[in-house]
């Protein structure tokens, strides 16, 4: 049941948002509290696909592992994660958030601890395999959650914020997987980490809700400031063709991305220590100082992306200027890491490289809801099979490069030659190419109903570009 609100001075501006800023719009609203729980879910499951970079040498000496063995068990991950992606968006679109989001959840939580029991590299592999699969559905639907929960204006910030939340997982994961090793052994950080994420999934079903109108806090206020697609919840067919062709060139750069970000998801611990013989506090220490410069990255990216659309209404310019800008920026920084070997100053250059990088991100998961609103779930899932696929090569390909080379320049060499290439083709991304909006039963765009009870669609580009205020 909706309730009601006082509502006097509190709605100022496009689509009645409060002010105060970027979290005015948040303040007293549900959709703050389901931010906050797929921030939590963002953060767990980083924490739980990375921590085994932290605990690579520890699994690699106990397992008898060389660096293409475990180059191979670090793309394990990827292998169900990229095939999922689309699959899982489906899902997402079809059966809702709530449902999907708990199975998965439980899955990643049991795979997490079950790798903690992993006697060599078959079964370490597997359990790594059992993680992709939990963990593949779980962005698609948390984009299509933030697709119902979150007006248009405010996605790139929603994206933003969760995504940074996850760049946090990867930061704190190297400190806090370390304390346990430290404490225990290799093998409980896995079993506590994966009762943490079996508390989340129970967390989310208890409190979730697909359609915002059954959520028993929410008010008519903030209703109101959804659209009538939003409101209305509708699970139209995938239009697949038109959905492939407007979202596939961003697959690609998603991969581009994705390369370089799995380079630092499972390989900058190793980097340091072998790079520069440093010991586990040390080599920690140094990979949360470069991965901390990607929740700020997040952060910026989505705030800045939504910011130039308010001002100025223009969804390209708002969505392509961050895109190409990050890439290109942070290939700028990569490029210094082949010439010098100082610690500072590669830390330095892979910190701002890796801002850069982030910057990227939030955009990356928002153009799906700009180009398909009504499959947000189906739309992100394609877009980050980019991502997938370059979790299946990157960490694979560059362990092997680090044997067969014997040291880092090569592998880092390839990774900066795809962020250019992924930043020059963001110059032909087209968010405002989306999809029609979604046919009722009686063949009119959905909509508001009028006067006399005809169905009216929502204003041109409501979704996609709201006017500037």
């Amino acid at each position: 049941m909706v309730q009601q609100a006082n509502v006097q001075g509190n709605r100022s501006g496009s689509g009645g948002r409060r002010p105060g800023g970027v979290l005015g719009a948040y303040r007293g609203r549900v959709r703050g509290r389901v931010l906050l729980l797929l921030c939590g879910m963002y953060f767990i499951t980083y924490v739980d696909r990375v921590n085994i970079s932290t605990a690579a040498p520890f699994i690699r000496e106990d397992l008898g592992l060389s660096n293409t063995q475990l180059g191979l068990v670090l793309s394990a991950f990827a292998i169900p994660y990229a095939f999922f992606q689309i699959f899982g968006g489906v899902l997402a679109d079809k059966f809702g958030p709530r449902r999907l989001l708990l199975v998965v959840g439980v899955v990643w939580a049991l795979a997490t601890a079950f790798t903690g029991f992993a006697s060599g590299m078959a079964t370490l592999f597997a359990a790594r395999l059992a993680l992709g699969f939990g963990e593949g559905a779980s962005f698609p639907g948390a984009t299509q959650a933030m697709a119902r929960w979150l007006p248009a204006d405010q996605r790139g910030f929603g994206q933003g914020i969760t995504h940074a939340f996850a760049r946090l997982g990867n930061a704190v994961a190297p400190l806090v997987v370390a304390g346990i090793i430290a404490v225990f052994n290799w093998r409980a950080s896995f079993w506590i980490l994966g009762a943490v994420s079996l508390c989340w999934a129970i967390a989310w079903a208890l409190n979730y809700r697909d359609r915002p109108a059954d959520h028993p806090k929410m008010t008519e206020v903030e209703l109101a400031e959804l659209s009538a697609h939003q409101r209305a919840d509708i699970r139209p067919p995938v239009p697949w063709r038109g959905l492939l062709r407007r979202v596939l060139p961003l697959t690609f750069v998603d991969f581009c991305y994705g390369w370089m970000l799995w380079v630092y998801l499972t390989w900058i611990p190793s980097f340091f220590a072998g790079s520069y013989g440093l010991e586990l506090e040390k080599f920690a220490l140094f990979s949360t100082l470069v991965l901390v410069a990607g929740v700020v990255g997040d952060i910026v990216g989505g705030v800045v992306s939504d910011g130039l659309l308010r001002r100025t209404g223009n969804l390209k310019l708002a969505r392509r200027s961050v895109l190409v800008c990050g890439l290109l920026g942070s290939f700028v920084f990569v490029v210094p890491t082949l010439f010098i070997h100082d610690l500072v100053l590669v830390t330095a250059c892979l910190a701002l490289a890796f801002f850069f990088l982030e910057l990227t991100n939030p955009v990356l998961w928002s153009i799906p809801m700009d180009l398909a609103p009504d499959h947000a779930g189906t739309a992100g899932g394609v877009m980050n099979t980019g991502f997938g696929i370059a979790g299946i090569l990157s960490p694979a390909i560059f362990g092997l490069l680090v044997d067969q080379t014997g040291g880092w320049v090569v592998p880092f060499l390839v990774s900066a030659v795809l962020l250019l290439v992924g930043g020059l083709t963001s110059l032909r991304i087209d968010p405002t190419n989306a999809l029609p909006p979604a046919v009722t039963s009686l063949g009119s765009p959905e909509g508001e109903v009028g006067p006399g009870g005809a169905t009216e669609p929502d204003p041109p580009g409501a979704d996609a570009a709201p006017t500037a205020t």
